[in-house]
């Protein structure tokens, strides 16, 4: 616990943290919209380091857009040590953060993905018909967590096998409550991707992975230290982001038939699916960022000071009621666009945000062809985790 600044008024102290949120073992999402309906829009916890956090939307875009004021040097709660290796592109702002950030956008674009369909649609059926005649899964290890990052190794041409390896890692990198557990996996990630690196960078293929570690940053080479950096975030974000996704959704259809129902009589109406695809991202938002305050100023009448770290959560600009009506309403009907910040907004806004809609699709369009009604396991219930990447870590279906 952090003790409260000067500059915090009392009544804008509220007891947070990220990593234990009531009620989140029940609904992640719900339990972060409990502090937005009970508290004031902008509070101080002294969880974690003592930090602001933000909780309408109109708030935290304004955040997100405006890296002069907010700046992205340290994203994490708490802040991981200033001598730490920043997280390359996360942690680096405008108008650097383009050329770092431009391999990223350039081995992403919607082309790019699009060669991937046969792929992602390929695979996604494979899993699903191995599955099909159980009548049972464990859906984050046995769907979740190898469709995406069998697809995000591929694109980085690094073995499918050394997945065993890398979860734990990456699960201690997003959720881990301690600086000490972090570091631990940024280190683990460092010592797994060396090799790999040095051999890209020698000798580059037409990889992910080659292009990042080969980055040209403004007419020079990265450094390898920087290199490492970058492929640390990327491999993190890859191995976890959409597998987060995926659960949640999941357990929601699993709850929910009218929507299932909904679903499988739009799956070849491909303007219903992607009003549906954006409704479930808005409802089931799952990644974090914080941002450090640059100097003294005063932000929706809140005195914040240079190097306060203040929390906008991405998941609560789609649940604020300012921004979406009925929000806690999932209607595949909404008018499109869809109001939500689960990519973020801004120049930060998540790259890999293409591939994750589609990689959404195919699972949604080949799972309900095959498996149309499913249900949670009698007697179970999903095992939910919070973090920097909120995640569903167990969810045990039946059909």
């Amino acid at each position: 616990m952090s003790r409260q600044p000067d500059h915090v008024p009392a009544d804008r102290v509220v007891h947070f943290d990220i990593y234990d949120v009531p009620g989140a073992d029940e609904d992640i999402q719900l339990a972060y919209r409990a502090f937005q309906q009970a508290h004031p829009d902008i509070f101080w916890t002294p969880a974690n380091g003592g930090h602001w956090v933000a909780t309408r939307a109109d708030d935290i875009e304004a955040i997100q857009r405006d890296h002069e004021n907010f700046s992205h040097r340290r994203i994490t709660i708490p802040p991981m040590p200033p001598e730490y290796p920043r997280q390359i592109p996360l942690e680096v702002d405008p108008p650097e953060h383009a050329a770092y950030r431009r391999p990223l956008t350039r081995a992403l674009l919607p082309r790019v993905v699009n060669a991937l369909e046969t792929k992602i649609t390929g695979l996604t059926v494979q899993l699903v018909e191995a599955l099909l005649p159980r009548g049972e899964c464990e859906f984050i290890e046995d769907f979740a967590k190898i469709l995406p990052i069998a697809v995000f190794l591929d694109l980085v041409d690094l073995p499918r096998a050394d997945r065993a390896l890398l979860l734990p890692l990456a699960e201690d990198a997003v959720r881990g409550t301690s600086v000490e557990a972090r570091h631990r996996a940024h280190a683990g990630i460092a010592a797994y991707l060396m090799p790999w690196i040095e051999a890209r960078r020698a000798h580059p293929g037409d990889d992910l992975l080659s292009q990042i570690v080969n980055a040209d940053i403004n007419g020079k080479k990265i450094s390898q230290a920087e290199a490492v950096a970058f492929a640390s975030l990327v491999l993190f974000g890859g191995l976890d982001t959409v597998a987060s996704s995926l659960g949640f959704i999941a357990h929601f259809l699993a709850r929910n038939p009218d929507h299932r129902r909904q679903l499988r009589e739009g799956l070849d109406d491909p303007a219903f699916m992607q009003g549906a695809i954006e409704e479930l991202l808005r409802r089931h938002g799952v990644a974090n960022t914080a941002r450090t305050v640059t100097r003294d100023m005063e932000f929706r009448g809140m005195q914040l000071r240079a190097g306060d770290m203040i929390l906008p959560p991405n998941l609560l600009y789609g649940l604020d009621e300012r921004k979406v009506q009925d929000p806690l309403r999932v209607d595949f009907t909404r008018p499109f666009p869809v109001p939500h910040a689960t990519f973020g907004n801004g120049p930060h806004t998540c790259p890999g945000a293409v591939l994750a809609r589609r990689e959404i699709r195919a699972f949604l369009t080949e799972w309900l062809r095959r498996i149309p009604d499913f249900a949670v396991r009698p007697g179970t219930k999903p095992r939910l985790a919070t973090g920097m990447v909120n995640g569903v870590l167990s969810l045990e279906l039946v059909w």
